[in-house]
């Protein structure tokens, strides 16, 4: 049996761990901690107690030290975790440490810096196109297979798991209105992606190539990147989106390290166009991953889109994200882009789901095209792990409601 009476197969077992922040009861006192099937390790507790050389690192209420400590802490970190959840010899120490989750509130586990979102789907991509621009003769832009495509975002309205998303309101305007109206957004989206967590920074002017992915970037986490479609319509041209995405994106309060999703790596799709130097992948080890996500709406699951099948892979962005000479700070964000599989079962917008409103989704309790007050979306994900297990990633829930 697996140590600490976590159960057989449970996908947040010792063979995953994930850190996150949490708080106890009343307190205001936030601790680093680290998840154990249903319980959370005080990470910064136990290193004090077993005289961890890193419990500088572990005893904070953010992750942020831990992140900029680098690839060597990272690993080191993670064996002596392993070993304290383990190791019988530890158990006396380490059990009282360990705090149902039912029992703990849990915190954006890390200072956010900056926040970037690219778009990295092909699937995803060509549906956008079919229904934008549906008399094009390919629905991908000119640029899409040559370099990942991005924008900027709001760092400050990142939130965590279970943050209420207040409907947003803007401008909008049809094509057949005469003129925009302002108003809170008819037509708020979701999208399903995954978010990476750096670590360790770059200095402004230098390039991180793809082989120094893994020196550079902690983790992943799902993130839900929701979107007002009829304010970004009307907004987007010619810079892109703005308040159509900058009012809420959520993240898991779990941050999966890498270490823990080795195997889970997995080979990109085939490229269909040559790469430029820096964003060329072939000789490189694999560096896309084998996530399984689901989608539910009210508890209802509308969509299981598969990560496997992104056209563009987390090293490649972040190479692309830095070779003009941009640096990386500790604790910027970077999001996947709306993950979408080849088919409409694995699509991961609402957008995309309904084709622009078109066709309805037919839930429990009554259809939907976009977004009704009182909806709760949750994003849930698991990725193959050592030995047949499952490595589970920390959901991502949000509750819509009505604006003031």
């Amino acid at each position: 049996m697996p140590p600490f009476d976590v159960p057989e197969g449970d996908p947040f077992g010792p063979h995953n761990l994930p850190y996150g922040v949490f708080s106890l009861g009343d307190s205001d006192l936030r601790s680093v901690g680290v998840r154990l099937g249903d319980h959370v390790l005080d990470a910064g507790a136990a290193a004090v107690e077993l005289g961890s050389p890193y419990a500088a690192l572990l005893a904070r209420p953010s992750l942020n030290p831990l992140l900029a400590a680098g690839r060597t802490a990272w690993s080191d970190v993670r064996r002596a975790i392993t070993a304290w959840v383990t190791v019988p010899a530890h158990r006396e120490t380490v059990a009282p440490l360990l705090h149902p989750l039912s029992e703990v509130t849990l915190h954006l586990p890390f200072e956010v810096a900056d926040y970037v979102d690219f778009y990295a789907s092909e699937n995803h991509a060509r549906n956008v196109g079919q229904i934008f621009r549906p008399d094009a003769a390919d629905s991908l832009t000119p640029n899409w297979k040559h370099l990942p495509i991005g924008y900027h975002g709001r760092s400050g309205t990142v939130v965590v798991s279970g943050t209420e998303v207040v409907r947003p309101s803007g401008q909008r305007k049809a094509p057949t209105d005469p003129a925009p109206v302002f108003g809170p957004s008819v037509r708020l989206d979701i999208e399903a992606e995954v978010g990476f967590v750096v670590g360790t920074p770059s200095a402004m002017g230098t390039p991180v190539p793809l082989s120094d992915f893994r020196d550079h970037v902690f983790g992943l986490c799902l993130l839900n990147d929701w979107s007002a479609r009829d304010l970004q319509a009307w907004e987007y041209v010619p810079l892109g989106p703005f308040l159509g995405k900058s009012f809420a994106t959520s993240v898991s309060a779990w941050i999966t390290p890498l270490d823990a999703l080795e195997d889970a790596r997995v080979a990109p799709p085939t490229r269909t166009h040559p790469l430029l130097p820096y964003l060329d992948d072939a000789s490189e080890d694999p560096s896309g991953y084998d996530l399984r996500i689901s989608v539910a709406i009210n508890g209802h699951i509308v969509s299981e889109p598969p990560f496997s099948t992104m056209y563009w892979t987390a090293a490649q962005q972040l190479a692309h994200m830095t070779v003009n000479g941009a640096s990386l700070r500790t604790g910027d964000l970077y999001g996947s882009g709306t993950v979408s599989g080849p088919s409409e079962r694995e699509r991961g917008s609402l957008l995309e789901l309904t084709w622009n409103g078109r066709d309805t989704l037919e839930l429990p309790d009554g259809k939907r095209t976009f977004l009704e007050d009182g909806d709760v979306v949750t994003l849930t994900a698991w990725a193959p792990g050592p030995d047949g297990t499952r490595v589970g990633l920390g959901e991502v829930t949000g509750r819509v409601v009505a604006g003031s």
